[in-house]
Parts: C-alpha cells; sequence; structure tokens
C-alpha cells in the first residue's frame, strides 16, 4: 500500500511535463523563426508590425510602409482553430516586381519545407515558418534600400489568392 501511495504522486509528477503546453514565446520555439534575412538580429529600436492570419484565409493587415532601410519587427499571429496540416499559415515577403500568385504556386509543392521553396530562397527578402493555430512567429529584418513596392503572401497551397499585401518602400 505504501508503494501506491508513493507511486502514483511520482507518475503525477512525471506525467504533467508531457501535455502540449502553450505557444512558444521564445524565437527558438515551435512555430517562432528567428531572422531569415541576411545581418539581421531583433533589437529594441526595429518597428513592430502585427498581423493576425485566420481560418477564413486573410491577414488583418495588407498594407506596410517603410522608408528604405527601416529595421521591421513583424509578427503574426494565426488566430484561427484548424489544425496546421489542413489551414496553417505564414508570411512570406518577396522581391519587387515579383507575382505573388505565382511564387505561391511554386511553393505548392515544398511541403517539406513548410511551403518555402528552396529554389526560390534568393527571392525572399524575409519570412515567418508555417503556424498553426493560435502560434505566433516573428521576423526582423530591414527593408530594401531600394524604394519600390514589395509583395508579401501567405505560401500555404491555395492560400494566396487571399492572403497577400504589400510593402511599400518610400
Amino acid at each position: 500500500m505504501k508503494i501506491q501511495f508513493i507511486l502514483v504522486p511520482l507518475a503525477l509528477v512525471a506525467l504533467s511535463g508531457c501535455g502540449q503546453k502553450g505557444p512558444a514565446t521564445s524565437a527558438d520555439g515551435p512555430g517562432h523563426t528567428a531572422a531569415h534575412a541576411a545581418g539581421t538580429a531583433p533589437t529594441s529600436s526595429a518597428r513592430t508590425i502585427e498581423i493576425t492570419a485566420n481560418d477564413q484565409m486573410k491577414y488583418s493587415l495588407t498594407t506596410i510602409t517603410a522608408a528604405p532601410g527601416e529595421e521591421l519587427r513583424v509578427v503574426l499571429t494565426n488566430a484561427g482553430s484548424l489544425p496546421k496540416e489542413a489551414m496553417g499559415h505564414n508570411w512570406v515577403l518577396i522581391q519587387a516586381g515579383m507575382d505573388p500568385i505565382a511564387f505561391g504556386a511554386s511553393a505548392a509543392g515544398a511541403r517539406e519545407t513548410q511551403y518555402i521553396p528552396t529554389n526560390q530562397k534568393e527571392k525572399i527578402i524575409a519570412h515567418i515558418d508555417l503556424l498553426g493555430p493560435r502560434q505566433t512567429g516573428e521576423v526582423t529584418f530591414k527593408a530594401p534600400a531600394q524604394p519600390g513596392t514589395y509583395p508579401f503572401l501567405c505560401t500555404f497551397p491555395g492560400h494566396a489568392a487571399l492572403m497577400r499585401g504589400t510593402l511599400t518602400v518610400e
């Protein structure tokens, strides 16, 4: 009987660490992305832009304006409830002049890299990895030095039709 009284609390303590945790808050946790732009590191001087994505395949913000070289911190939250495999969202900023629909179509076959096509990485300025429901990710980067209109999109298959916007550098 003494063994049972000891083993039950011990098992409960051991199993308490096995459950699902809430969304990670570190840039190293699941669903979080450190800067994917060369030479960038998060600093307190970066302007924060918060974007929410949802199960209706919409970003809460579709227009961003920045000065050339301005440091930006984009924070994306997937506010949806559908599983990542069915309704995951990411945020991908691509070079000016690129067609976001065509880029999204090329990304559809890149499931193993979270819909970030490795053969087009040089065309990506910054990105946030694919997020599941109630996950948040972020990226800090410098806006391009060249003024122009830079498209951003969600590259999950089919999402680019509705989930896209622009970063205008002026």
